[in-house]
């Protein structure tokens, strides 16, 4: 009927069937950016912010999101991820952070999705954490930097943060640095 995989021959969604397609290394990287604007920023960057650890509670928000993917996308496959990492990297001259979220896994489909719900979720853990000075926090840019792995190949992002996150250095900000 159609070209769309997620469609049968009548037209009803489906899962698409990943059984017969070989396990492989894949890996995806995803940012997201999180202007907490002059009132807070300083706030987060000194961990004085009144709920308590931002980046505790957004790194591990973004590992369970990772893990959890399958239960919030329909039609997600439930995978065994091998590794999740959570990386902030403050940006002082607009007053924000950029949240890159990789994952890893061996098996028969990518882990583009888990990257993106990791960066989404840890970001909305930064605004949650955030909300109680100033509401007026914006979440953009959410977006696919990098995958490797599968049929389709090798994506990088021409403009890519996450990369620039790997080659520049981190500072502070829970990074274990």
């Amino acid at each position: 009927m159609c070209n769309f995989t997620h469609l049968d021959e009548q037209g009803q969604l489906r899962m698409v069937d990943v059984g017969d397609k070989p396990p492989t290394e894949r890996r995806a990287a995803a940012s997201c950016r999180v202007r907490v604007g002059p009132k807070i920023f300083p706030l987060l960057m000194s961990g004085r912010l009144p709920k308590g650890d931002v980046w505790a509670a957004a790194r591990l928000a973004g590992i369970m999101a990772a893990k959890n993917t399958a239960q919030l996308i329909p039609l997600c496959h439930t995978l065994p991820l091998s590794g999740v990492d959570i990386e902030f990297t403050p940006n002082p001259e607009d007053n924000a952070v950029v949240i890159c979220a990789r994952v890893r896994t061996f098996a028969s489909t990518g882990v583009e999705m888990e990257a993106l719900t990791a960066a989404a979720v840890a970001a909305l853990t930064v605004y949650d954490m955030c909300k109680a000075v100033d509401r007026g926090v914006i979440i953009e840019t959410l977006q696919l930097e990098e995958k490797s792995g599968g049929a389709s190949g090798e994506y990088i992002r021409a403009s890519n943060p996450a990369k620039n996150l790997v080659e520049s250095e981190k500072v502070g900000v829970g990074n274990g640095t």
